[in-house]
């Protein structure tokens, strides 16, 4: 079954589904040509909508780059689980559905707490590890982090200020920054957009990321199992 499919911009790339062994109709999108995908797994309450085309179309000079909505987020059928680690086994359903041996994954907030739980169930499949906006596991500090963060972006109306608020700093280059992103995000795709994420999802997603958070040295241990190359790319 060749699943490859090329195109000339992430604007442009047609919204596809393939079926996992768990029953689940996973929607997904790739472009670009490479030998080892790279996988993008979104943040909080994102879909694949919620990704910065020209961050796509610039990865895609380089690598085969495949997005994916998760179990129950977006148009994939399902229900959302409410830890990392079922949304991690989900993640790598979809990967076994495309036939990937072999990936580089990019994880973007929520989308990295999975991407390092990838690497640690089925470490054989990541050649290397981004983690952007990232955490690990188990580390003081995020418990009571979470719920102020995902407060902030994670209320029943989408709110753009908030997002702004979260996503980039108050300075005013900053802000123009998000606002662009922004309006790329929510206008430059006019078909076959995405569903958006349902409360359930965002219900879910909280739950796991506050669970995530709980301090728990054993789990912040668990890292040391994580021995392909990782990039960690942080903000303040």
């Amino acid at each position: 079954m060749n699943l490859m499919q090329t195109t000339s911009t992430y604007i442009d790339a047609p919204t596809k589904t393939v079926r996992g062994a768990n029953g689940v109709d996973y929607a997904y999108r790739q472009l670009g040509d490479g030998a080892v995908p790279l996988v993008l797994l979104q943040h909080f309450r994102g879909n694949l909508d919620n990704w910065d085309p020209p961050l796509v179309d610039a990865l895609t000079a380089n690598h085969r780059v495949i997005v994916f909505d998760n179990v129950g987020v977006g148009s994939s059928s399902g229900v959302t689980p409410a830890t990392v680690a079922e949304m991690a086994r989900d993640a790598i359903t979809f990967l076994d559905a495309m036939e990937l041996d072999h990936v580089d994954l990019l994880g973007f907030s929520i989308g990295s707490f999975v991407a390092q739980e990838i690497a640690l169930i089925r470490p054989g499949i990541v050649r290397r590890l981004v983690l952007a906006s990232s955490a690990p596991e188990g580390a003081a500090g995020m418990h009571g982090w979470a719920p102020e963060v995902i407060g902030a972006v994670g209320r029943p109306q989408r709110d753009p200020d908030a997002y702004l608020r979260i996503f980039f700093t108050t300075s005013e280059p900053s802000r123009q920054a998000g606002k662009e992103t922004l309006r790329r995000t929510s206008g430059a795709r006019s078909d076959e957009r995405d569903t958006p994420t349902t409360w359930q999802t965002r219900q879910a997603q909280y739950d796991a990321v506050c669970t995530w958070g709980i301090p728990d040295h054993a789990r912040l241990e668990r890292l040391r199992a994580i021995d392909m190359p990782v990039f960690v790319a942080n903000g303040d």
